[in-house]
């Protein structure tokens, strides 16, 4: 019973830890575009 729950904790925390990095990069590149945007209008 020990074994599952560790490994759900894991794998919960990997996950999660997956979608912060890929919505971080999502930001990134976000902000890199407005930036190239504003830089064009000029």
């Amino acid at each position: 019973m020990r074994k599952i729950f560790v490994t759900i904790v894991i794998s919960s925390t990997i996950v999660l830890a997956g979608c912060n990095t890929v919505q971080g990069a999502g930001q990134d590149i976000e902000s890199v575009g407005d930036e190239a945007e504003e830089v064009i209008n000029e």
